[in-house]
């Protein structure tokens, strides 16, 4: 089986490469190009191609991948809103993804950028690097025997509950259906009662029409003054223009943000100066209580691997003709 590799980083070629051992039969080429309807042709000759949550996976490139006799995609996240099903399913090409690979990773990166927010370690940082040890602008507040608010608790938002008693917070979440494995310490709570009880709130839930822009200023505004806001899941969770009126407010005490809604595989790639300087994200880091990643949450050796081995064996899964639980319906 031959598998094209799209927006190839150097990561992304070791981790596959170190678990292709295990997956005899399967060949990977790899491009830095990523696909889109441009790329799609490339994947001529292949029997599926790899691609990514910042793929453009839209009607235009579905079409020209059923033409080069593409059967499967492999989306080697969990993510999929950037494939058109529709288009796929009317061209009879497969989609699989990788549903979860290390909730601990991102659920341990958002407690990380709660903390930095909260603790302004990253202005404590410059201050220290340019020889001033002055405390002013640092206080932050104890996450003991506060609340965690968690919206959504699938297995990312369930290992951010368990992190966030373990820092001794009582906890209350948010979602359509209830995590039993969480029952015995978890309170779940209404949207709105969540809002305006919670000391940190921390989303980790999918996009979807129904929470597209869940964040904005109506929602903003019903949180309590001097919360702390993190997500890690999806950029467009957040409307951005209100997030920047929300913190011009002074209704934040720090924001955490490892996506953004301009997100591609970096808002920062491959842009003039002068449309950076004009970007929702570059307003955001004009804050100092903002502290923003490049989508690192998932970004650890064991999360890596294991995207590598979910993702071959949805391509032998999709060889032998094999269901699984890991397709995209």
């Amino acid at each position: 089986m031959k598998i094209l590799f799209y927006d190839t980083k150097s990561y992304d070629r070791d981790s596959f490469q170190d678990t292709l051992k295990d997956f005899p039969g399967v060949e990977i080429e790899y491009t830095k190009s990523d696909l889109d309807p441009r790329t799609a042709a490339l994947a001529e000759g292949f029997d599926a191609v790899c691609a990514f949550v910042s793929s453009d996976v839209g009607v235009k490139t579905v079409e020209i991948l059923h033409n080069k006799g593409i059967g499967l995609i492999l989306m080697r996240c969990a993510g999929f809103n950037n494939v058109d099903m529709e288009a796929s399913r009317k061209y009879g090409i497969r989609v699989m993804r990788v549903p979860g690979y290390s909730p601990e990773a991102v659920a341990e990166h958002a407690m990380a950028l709660a903390l930095a927010a909260n603790r302004r370690l990253y202005k404590a940082y410059n201050k220290v690097r340019e020889n001033d040890f002055s405390l002013s602008g640092l206080m932050g507040f104890n996450f003991y025997e506060k609340t965690a608010g968690i919206i959504g608790t699938g297995k990312i938002g369930a290992a951010m509950c368990r992190i966030c008693r373990g820092f001794g917070m009582k906890v209350i979440a948010y979602d359509v259906y209830e995590n039993p494995a969480l029952k015995d310490f978890v309170e779940y709570v209404s949207l709105d009662k969540l809002l305006s009880g919670s000391d940190l709130i921390s989303l980790h839930c999918p996009l979807m029409d129904s929470t597209y822009h869940m964040i904005n200023i109506g929602t903003i505004k019903k949180m309590k003054d001097g919360v702390i806001l993190v997500n890690t899941s999806r950029g467009a969770l957040v409307k951005t223009e209100d997030l920047i009126e929300g913190i011009r407010l002074h209704k934040f005490a720090g924001v955490g943000l490892d996506v953004y809604e301009e997100e591609t595989n970096n808002v920062f790639e491959d842009r003039s100066d002068e449309i950076l300087e004009h970007s929702t994200t570059a307003r955001l880091l004009s804050f100092p209580n903002v502290m923003i990643t490049s989508h690192q949450g998932f970004f650890t050796r064991e999360a890596l691997s294991a995207i590598a081995e979910t993702t071959l064996q949805n391509a032998l899964d999709y060889e032998a003709g094999r269901e699984s639980a890991n397709d995209v319906k």
